[in-house]
């Protein structure tokens, strides 16, 4: 198939890189979405999200006419759909950013054209997409699961990009990608041809809506085993980053680092699309969620008795952010924390180090006690430094200005055990 000009949907942390990279091939790129400020920031060749090497890419195609931003779907050859999927109460999966960016472009799909599926999503969710474009242009016909092709291809092809290193993965990971039928795996794999340089490996959606879902349930369930971990050696007064350290030379075993939670738009919430599908099998998954999700309620319980317990009146709090590095704050475990510690000492002043916001989430900043401020001023006035994300910024700033002369809760390894031993000791 050849694509003259394609659409994405949905300008995020995905939809936007993949924008990007698409049309520095040579691609003419339509991007859509419903946020006026991101359409009206990426047409000055800007960007709204922290990526490294993302601005220069987007305003070098914005600047040659390859990419422009619109709020409302334009006739294309493709569409590639990458809006979030998040979960309502009780974890189950909130599929109304797809079936809204189906309606949406519906009335400009046309027979011949591609239609991929990139948000994370329950199995099924593809045959659904079907169902709402097939309900919405009753004039065109859509394939069923493998049986009857249809006037418009339809396929999932999960992104599985990491972020700080989105561009470089967009290009060299291998891509799953699910078609409704053979001839729609072909029309998905022609698209991803122009940028991916890793493997395309061809299945059925269901079966590619699966991977991605048991991707990130992996990871959750080794992350879920490191935190438990840190949760038994501090009860027994076992530092676990030393711990980890020598069991990870046993040649067979490789235990992850244990954080504050886990967060982010992907692992924090797609082994609930499992759960939900299944909740009597899935109760190993089931339990590292809960195992991952209860511990940031652990460390505002620690860090609050250790408050009340030396009558500390000044905490600095080291992350907000989701994972190192990022300016992404989707799930972000440190958040909750924050709070929980801001909200359970009012007294307390509470200043937060966060070297990729400008401004604190609304839930913070409606906390008069809880401020954003310079790691320097933070570490300079506090009694009690709580480590909950380890920014390189930060890292540095330990180094330059030396380890706090005060409590150090640390539980990201800001600062290494050896340093703590005093190497060797």
């Amino acid at each position: 198939m050849k694509f003259t000009r394609v659409s994405v949907i949905g300008l995020g942390y995905v939809g936007l890189p993949t924008a990007a990279v698409l049309a520095s091939r040579g691609v003419e790129v339509v991007g859509v979405d419903v946020n006026p400020l991101t359409v009206d920031t990426i047409n000055r060749g800007q960007i709204h999200i922290a990526e490294p090497e993302l601005d220069i890419i987007v305003q070098s195609v914005v600047n040659t006419g390859r990419l422009r931003a619109v709020r409302r779907p334009e006739p294309a050859d493709a569409f590639v759909v990458a809006v979030p999927t998040p979960f309502r109460d009780g974890h189950q999966p909130d599929l109304s950013y797809i079936e809204a960016a189906a309606a949406s472009f519906a009335p400009v799909l046309k027979s011949g054209d591609l239609v991929v599926l990139e948000s994370t999503s329950p199995v099924g969710t593809t045959e659904r997409l079907c169902r709402w474009l097939a309900e919405a242009r009753p004039d065109l016909t859509f394939p069923d699961h493998g049986r009857t092709p249809g006037d418009v291809f339809v396929a999932y092809c999960p992104e599985r990009v990491f972020s700080g290193r989105i561009l470089r993965e967009l290009v060299d990971n291998d891509r799953v990608i699910g078609g409704m039928t053979p001839s729609c795996t072909g029309a998905a794999k022609s698209l991803y041809r122009l940028f991916v340089q890793g493997a395309l490996l061809g299945t059925c959606a269901r079966t590619a809506e699966m991977a991605k879902l048991a991707e990130n349930a992996f990871r959750d369930v080794n992350i879920a085993f490191a935190n438990e971990l840190s949760l038994l050696c501090d009860r027994v007064g076992i530092n676990v980053w030393e711990l980890i350290e020598l069991a990870n030379h046993h040649p067979r075993v490789n235990i992850l680092q244990p954080g504050a939670g886990v967060g982010g738009h992907c692992v924090a919430v797609d082994p609930w699309f499992l759960v939900a599908m299944a909740p009597d099998e899935a109760r190993l998954i089931r339990t590292s969620r809960q195992v991952n999700d209860h511990k940031p309620a652990v460390i505002v319980t620690r860090v609050n008795e250790r408050i009340a317990a030396k009558g500390i009146r000044s905490v600095a709090i080291l992350g907000l952010a989701f994972k190192p590095d990022v300016d992404d704050l989707r799930e972000s475990p440190a958040i909750a924390i924050a709070h929980g510690i801001a909200a359970g000492n009012p007294l307390v002043r509470i200043d937060i180090v966060e070297p990729y916001v400008d401004a604190l989430p609304p839930e913070l900043a409606s906390l008069p006690n809880a401020s954003l401020v310079e790691v320097e001023t933070a570490l300079g006035r506090a009694e009690l430094v709580v480590g909950l994300v380890r920014h390189r910024a930060i890292v540095e700033a330990l180094e330059r200005l030396g380890v706090p002369p005060v409590d150090f809760l640390d539980f990201v390894n800001f600062v290494s055990y050896q340093r703590e031993r005093g190497r060797g000791a």
